[in-house]
Formats: structure tokens, sequence, C-alpha cells
């Protein structure tokens, strides 16, 4: 057990330490944060929160997510899915590679953003996965880039599973990950927008205070 660990379940009562261990397979952890209601606070929370409180946004989720992951084995890494600026907000994906392929953990305000399968050969294969379902509310496509894997590990001295400081720390290191652009100028051009059925269909049962406005 890792020392992070250690201090996380010294924060956490014998009931949340038996539910945060259940949490030990992807889908599982999927399935917790699908229960949990989005988060439109204009603050984050830590993971020990998002399980007492079955309340995330994007960012909490993803690093919920990571904290559950690593129990099981697997590095706490996280991806910033990154749009057009000024036409919505960031993703953050926690992601996990098994049998040699990756896959992801996500909660999201929007339908097609969430779990994906592990039978991704690369990175930009699975962020690639988002982009027909990464759209705003008036709906235009907007991914545009996303950054490398970061491993939350680094930061465990800021104390982020279990203090909420800590994921307001990494938050603002988060700027300075290295990042990857996607497509090209002229080929952004080209991009349609998505079908009134579809972009229907991606809201369904949105949190609407927290939709990006256009």
């Amino acid at each position: 057990m890792t020392f992070i660990h250690e201090q996380f379940f010294q924060h956490l009562s014998q009931r949340e330490i038996i539910i945060y261990k259940s949490l030990n397979a992807p889908s599982q952890i999927q399935a917790f944060l699908d229960e949990t209601e989005y988060s439109a606070d204009p603050f984050y929370r830590c993971p020990i929160r998002v399980l007492r409180e079955k309340k995330a946004n994007c960012l909490d989720g993803a690093f919920f997510a990571a904290a559950c992951l690593r129990q099981s084995g697997y590095k706490p890494l996280v991806i910033d899915l990154l749009p057009e600026p000024g036409t919505d907000d960031d993703h953050l994906i926690a992601v996990y590679k098994k049998n040699g392929l990756w896959g992801a953990v996500a909660k999201s305000n929007f339908v097609g953003l969430r779990y994906r399968e592990p039978i991704y050969s690369t990175v930009r294969d699975l962020v690639l996965s988002y982009f027909e379902q990464y759209y705003n509310v008036a709906g235009m496509k907007t991914l545009r880039g996303y950054t490398k894997p970061f491993n939350l590990a680094r930061m465990d001295k800021t104390g982020w599973m279990y203090n909420d400081d800590g994921m307001d720390a990494i938050e603002r290191a988060s700027y300075a990950w290295e990042k990857v652009t996607l497509f090209s100028p002229e080929l952004i051009s080209t991009f349609i927008s998505v079908d009134e059925r579809s972009r229907k269909a991606g809201l369904l049962g949105a949190n609407e205070a927290g939709l990006f406005k256009v």
C-alpha cells in the first residue's frame, strides 16, 4: 500500500473503505460515476468527497477513477481533452492500459464522453474516439487536442486523494502538461456540425447549470 493510500484510508469510515475497495475494476468505477450527480459547483472535490457525496464534475470524476484504478495496480493516469479555445470546456478522463490496449473511465455532462473499452492501440486512437461526441450546446465539434497521460502519483505530496487543496494545485499545474494538437486549420474548416437528433441525445439527462455557455 502506498503512503497516500494509508493517509486516504485514515479519512474513511469502515463502510467507505468497503465501498472503495469494491471499485476494483474499470467497469465498476464507471458504474459508480454514472450514478453520481454531475456537479456544476465552482470548486473541485477530491476522491474522498466524491465517494462520500456522490457528486462530481469531469475533473473530480477523472481523479476519483484514477484513485480507484490505482488500488488494482494501474497507474493513476489522466488526460485532458482540449477544445477549440472559447467554444467549450476541456474534459478530463482517467486512462488505463490492459493487455497492451488503452481504455478510459470518465464522468461527463454529455452521454458520449464517458467510458471507453480497452481496445485502442494508442492514446491518440483513444482520444479520437471522443471526437464525434465532443461538441458544445450549439452542435459544434470542438475537440482539438489533448495532453499526454499524466501520472498523478507525481503529485502525491499534495494529498490530492483526500484534500481538495491538492486538487486545486494539480489543476493549476495542468496548464504546463505537454499538449498534442490533433488537426490542422485546413482540416478543421471542413468539420460539419452535429445533427440535431444526435445533439439532443448527447444532452440527455445533462445538468444545464454545468454546460458551457456559447
